[in-house]
C-alpha cells in the first residue's frame, strides 16, 4: 500500500470520535478557503489553487513548489487542503523517515499511474532539508519530466539546505508568520465549531491576549494551549477559560527557536550585535532565548569570545580574558549554572568600550597580502643564524631595540611595498586612547630614521 498522508483509517477514528484527535488536527482547514492567513498564496490562479484543479492552465500544467517557513504556519495544513481537493493521486513522505528506495518506489508509481490510467501524481514531501544531496537528485528526474508535481515543506533556508537544480525546477514560495489576527480569527473558529470546542467554553480578552502571547505566531501552539485551558476549565465545571486556569494549564512558552535553522544563526547574531550595540538588556533577551531552546553553552561562549576581539579589542582589553575564562568555567559546569557566567560574560560584554580596530586592521592588512602587496623581507630582518647567511646579507645593519634607550630601534620593519601603511587606527575609546597615544610616538620614532615621506 503506497503511503497517503492520512489514512482512511486515520479519517474514520476522527470521524467516529472527533474528540478523540487533537484540536489542532480537528480544526484543519478543509479547503482553501477556511485556510488562516498565507492570502498572498491564494490568489485566483496562483499555483496552489491550481494543484488543486481551480482554473484551467491549459498547456502549462501546475509547478512544483517549495513551501517556506517555521513551524506552525501552515505547511502541513496547505498540503493536507491539496490533498483533499485535488482529483489527482496524492503520496506523502517525509524526509525524516524516507530514503532514495521510498522515493524512486513513488515514482515508478507515478510513472505507472501516468502512462497506464492518465492519472497525475502529487507527492508531499515534508522536512525537505533533511534529504541528502543524493536523496534530493533522486528526485530530479521526476520533477524535471513532470512524473510528479512535488509539494516540498521546509523551515530551512532552501538555498542554504536544497540543490540548485531542484530549486531551480520548482517555485519557491515563502509563507509568512500569522498576525495575532489571523491567530484570533482561528480561535474564535476553534471555540465555535462543530469540529472543535462546540460552544461549550469561552475565551476572555485578558487570557486570549496571553494565548497570543504564548502561540508566538504558531498556529498549533495557538489551538493547542486553547485545547489545554479548556480541558482544565471544563474539568472544574468552569464555563470560561480564564488567565489563572490557561497559566496553570500551560506552564510556559515554548522558545520559537531552531537549533539546526536559521533562527539558530538569527538569534545568535542578534545577540552579537546587541552587544555590540551595547544594549545590556537585549543581550540578555537573546541570551536566554537561547539558553530556553537548549543551545550549546559551548556555542555562545565561542560567539562571545570573537566579539570580545571583533567588536571591544583594546578598547577594554579584560574583555577578551573574561569571555574566555566564561568559555572554561562554561566547558567544566555546563547547564544550569553555566546560565550565570554566560550571563556574566554577556554583560561585561555589553557594557564595555568598543573598538573594532583590531579587525579593521588585520583584514586591511590581508587585503594587501592578497592584492600582491607582500614585498621581500628586508635584509636586516632575515634570519641570519645559519651557515652563509651572513654572506647573503642577512642581519647586516640591524639594530636590537632591547640596546637602545626607549627600546626602540628607529629601522624599517615593512617591505618597501607596504613601507608606512597604517593599518592600525586606534579609536579614543576607553583603554584603547593610551594605546593610540603610544602608536603615535612610536611611530614617530621609527620614521625619524627614514625622514617623513613614507606612505600613510
Amino acid at each position: 500500500m503506497e503511503p497517503d498522508l492520512f489514512t482512511a483509517a486515520a479519517e474514520d477514528r476522527q470521524e467516529k470520535d472527533p474528540a478523540g484527535s487533537p484540536l489542532a488536527v480537528r480544526m484543519r482547514p478543509r479547503t482553501l478557503d477556511e485556510v488562516v492567513g498565507q492570502q498572498h498564496l491564494l490568489k485566483p490562479g496562483s499555483p496552489l489553487r491550481r494543484l488543486v484543479g481551480e482554473g484551467d492552465g491549459g498547456p502549462a500544467g501546475p509547478s512544483s513548489v517549495f513551501l517556506w517557513g517555521p513551524p506552525g504556519i501552515g505547511k502541513t495544513t496547505l498540503a493536507y487542503v491539496v490533498s483533499q481537493a485535488t482529483n489527482k493521486r496524492f503520496v506523502e513522505l517525509s524526509a525524516i523517515t524516507a530514503g532514495v528506495k521510498e522515493v524512486r518506489a513513488v515514482i515508478d508509481g507515478a510513472r505507472r499511474a501516468s502512462g497506464g490510467f492518465g492519472r497525475e501524481t502529487v507527492l508531499f514531501l515534508d522536512e525537505i532539508h533533511r534529504f541528502s544531496k543524493a536523496q534530493q537528485d533522486s528526485l530530479l528526474p521526476a520533477v524535471e519530466n513532470r512524473w510528479v508535481t512535488l509539494i516540498a515543506a521546509t523551515t530551512e533556508n532552501p538555498y542554504f539546505s536544497v540543490i540548485s537544480p531542484l530549486l531551480s525546477r520548482s517555485l519557491l514560495l515563502t509563507l509568512e508568520p500569522l498576525t495575532d489576527d489571523d491567530l484570533r480569527g482561528l480561535m474564535q473558529r476553534a471555540l465555535t465549531d462543530a469540529r472543535g470546542l462546540a460552544g461549550s467554553v469561552t475565551l476572555p480578552d485578558d487570557t486570549e491576549a496571553h494565548l497570543l502571547r504564548i502561540a508566538g505566531g504558531d498556529a498549533r501552539r495557538a489551538l493547542t494551549a486553547l485545547e489545554a485551558g479548556a480541558g482544565s476549565a471544563l474539568a472544574k465545571g468552569e464555563k470560561e477559560i480564564t488567565l489563572r486556569t490557561l497559566e496553570e494549564s500551560v506552564d510556559r512558552a515554548a522558545v520559537k527557536y531552531d537549533r539546526d535553522g536559521d533562527q539558530h544563526y538569527d538569534v545568535a547574531s542578534a545577540l552579537i550585535k546587541s552587544i555590540r550595540g551595547s544594549d545590556v538588556d537585549a543581550a540578555l533577551h537573546y541570551l536566554a532565548r537561547m539558553i530556553e531552546a537548549g543551545e550549546d553553552p559551548r556555542f555562545i561562549a565561542r560567539r562571545l569570545m570573537i566579539s570580545a576581539s571583533e567588536d571591544i579589542g583594546l578598547a577594554d582589553p579584560t574583555a577578551l580574558q573574561t569571555a574566555v575564562a566564561a568559555a572554561q568555567a562554561v566547558a567544566m559546569i555546563g547547564f544550569p549554572e553555566a546560565r550565570i557566567t554566560l550571563s556574566q560574560a554577556t554583560i561585561a560584554l555589553a557594557l564595555a568600550p568598543k573598538s573594532n580596530a583590531a579587525y579593521l586592521a588585520i583584514d586591511a592588512a590581508l587585503a594587501d597580502v592578497r592584492a600582491g602587496q607582500a614585498g621581500a623581507v628586508p635584509p636586516h630582518l632575515r634570519d641570519s643564524h645559519y651557515k652563509g647567511a651572513q654572506k647573503l646579507g642577512h642581519g647586516q645593519g640591524y639594530q636590537y631595540p632591547h640596546d637602545l634607550p626607549g627600546g626602540i630601534a628607529a629601522q624599517q620593519y615593512a617591505p618597501d611595498e607596504v613601507h608606512g601603511k597604517r593599518y592600525y587606527t586606534p579609536t579614543r575609546h576607553g583603554a584603547e586612547a593610551r594605546y593610540a597615544d603610544v602608536a603615535e610616538r612610536v611611530r614617530a620614532r621609527l620614521r625619524g630614521a627614514f625622514g617623513e615621506g613614507a606612505a600613510e
